[in-house]
């Protein structure tokens, strides 16, 4: 009987990775690759002369630009920096060399808890406030000023002042030792920088994804880490949920840090990706292209992109009703709305199992 359930299992789980499979095969088909490739050779020629020049300066400015973009749409993010300015390395490097600085910009280490608040103006070192340069930076809020500074002492005090070449020796030197060269670079880049100031998972993948699959030949292995690198916006997770692949693989959980854990969004991606040939949807991408995959389903939903799979077109407390999307046919149509109440109500009851067993 055990072994007949074994089976029965195992069978579920085929089953399961095949509608997941089904479903996003037929969604990298719908986008195609053409916004894609295109928004890699327009973002990439500027990073691959940063990176041919190995120029640490105007990477960090490419990256303070890349991570302002968090927390608003892009079209807003880009409205502020054009009207304001974007902060550079110089500007940054001369605030903390100034006379008279703040204990906290001695070291990224000393850095923590900065505290700073644009809108009040108020900072955990108040004596030093009035010299500080900190909030003069042009960014948008004291969240992405103190994210600012944070990169700037991660990559003088951290990678010795050569972000590009601490990023390449730590690719060398672990990824390339290792059974699983791609998921030890993926960790070994994004887990350091996880402890600068205010960039979360989301932020970190889309940006260093990009910068990997930017680099040029003297940079061997970047590519292939980069394209197994996985952003996870609300778009992503809640495709997931609707159509069910979550469901059905039994990993069904809130959005938010979960997705970049074991047996969440950024895992279900790579899984999936791991079954399609993504050659046919170009012939110069790898086999294997989990970057392409996630991009392809956010392109789908997004309303920069096809604008068909979102809450804008979707009241998420019953089940959609859109028969002319692409997937309409094989989707669960999971309201998303009764998913998050039922896995919130799932979280509260095994956190009270665990109390009674404590």
């Amino acid at each position: 009987m055990k072994h007949v359930r074994s089976l029965k299992s195992a069978a579920n789980v085929r089953s399961s990775l095949h509608h997941a499979v089904r479903i996003v095969d037929r969604i990298c088909l719908v986008t195609g690759s053409i916004d894609f490739t295109n928004e890699l050779q327009v973002g990439g020629s500027r990073l691959r002369r940063i990176l041919n020049r190995r120029d640490n300066a105007k990477l960090f400015d490419w990256l303070v630009e890349a991570f302002s973009h968090q927390g608003v749409s892009d079209q807003l993010a880009d409205d502020y920096m054009q009207r304001h300015g974007r902060l550079t390395w110089t500007s940054v490097s001369g605030g903390v060399a100034a006379r008279v600085v703040c204990p906290k910009l001695n070291s990224f280490w000393q850095f923590e808890d900065c505290r700073y608040s644009k809108s009040t103006g108020l900072c955990a070192e108040p004596l030093f406030r009035p010299s500080c340069e900190l909030p003069n930076a042009v960014l948008r809020n004291g969240r992405l000023n103190q994210l600012a500074y944070s990169l700037f002492l991660f990559i003088r005090d951290v990678a010795d002042g050569d972000l590009i070449g601490w990023i390449d020796q730590r690719l060398r030197h672990e990824a390339a030792n290792s059974d699983d060269p791609i998921a030890v670079g993926r960790t070994a880049i994004i887990e350091p920088m996880r402890n600068v100031y205010g960039v979360a998972d989301k932020v970190l993948m889309m940006a260093f994804a990009d910068l990997l699959m930017s680099a040029p030949a003297k940079y061997p292995g970047w590519f292939e880490i980069g394209a197994a690198m996985i952003a996870v916006d609300t778009l992503v997770h809640a495709f997931l949920t609707r159509t069910g692949v979550l469901q059905r693989l039994g990993h069904e959980h809130l959005y938010g840090p979960a997705c970049y854990q074991q047996h969440g969004c950024s895992d279900v991606i790579r899984t999936v990706a791991g079954h399609l040939d993504c050659r046919k949807f170009n012939p110069a991408f790898p086999a294997n292209f989990p970057r392409f995959v996630q991009h392809a389903i956010w392109h789908y939903c997004s309303q920069s992109g096809m604008d068909v799979c979102n809450g804008n077109r979707i009241d998420d407390r019953q089940r959609c009703r859109n028969k002319g999307c692409h997937v309409y046919s094989i989707c669960s149509r999971n309201s998303l709305f009764k998913s998050s109440i039922s896995k919130r109500i799932a979280n509260i009851n095994k956190y009270s199992i665990n109390i009674r067993e404590y």
